[in-house]
């Protein structure tokens, strides 16, 4: 098994790359959009025309709003020093539970990682606000249910 650090630069790497997928396939629509756009100017007339258009005009602004999402997910990803262990849960912290594994980050969901799973969780998410602060051997209770923090790296 790999040393810590190693441990924390992969979780990080696999936020890394969620982000960039996320971000790819957002670019993606985006382009796609603009295709349509054009197309639609120059194939259609009269009301159609008009409300095509303004479908069109409103997915744009939806992947925008995604696009800056992402880039809040980066800027907080940039934040995480990975060489970095602290004794007190914070960001960039892995975290083992009686419950579940956590890699507080942001918001990716389940990584696999050497046949273990860890969740990526951004502070601000519930659990990650019960985290934050504590550290080995302090007890976290998450709706009705209650788990001990095992070890902070």
């Amino acid at each position: 098994m790999e040393n810590k650090l190693e441990l924390k630069q992969l979780l990080y790497f696999q936020c890394v790359e969620f982000c960039n997928n996320r971000l790819l396939n957002i670019q993606k629509t985006i382009e796609e959009i603009q295709e349509s756009l054009t197309s639609e100017t120059k194939s259609s007339a009269g009301d159609k025309h008009e409300t095509g258009r303004a479908m069109l005009q409103l997915e744009r602004e939806k992947a925008g709003n995604q696009l800056a999402e992402i880039q809040k997910l980066q800027e907080a990803l940039s934040k995480i020093d990975v060489t970095k262990t602290n004794k007190v849960i914070g960001l960039g912290s892995v975290v083992y539970t009686t419950q579940a594994n956590y890699f507080i980050a942001i918001s990716a969901g389940e990584l696999k990682l050497n046949n273990q799973a860890f969740y990526a969780i951004s502070p601000n998410t519930p659990i990650g606000k019960l985290l934050i602060g504590n550290q080995v051997d302090d007890t976290i209770i998450f709706r009705n249910f209650s788990f001990d923090i095992i070890n902070v790296q």
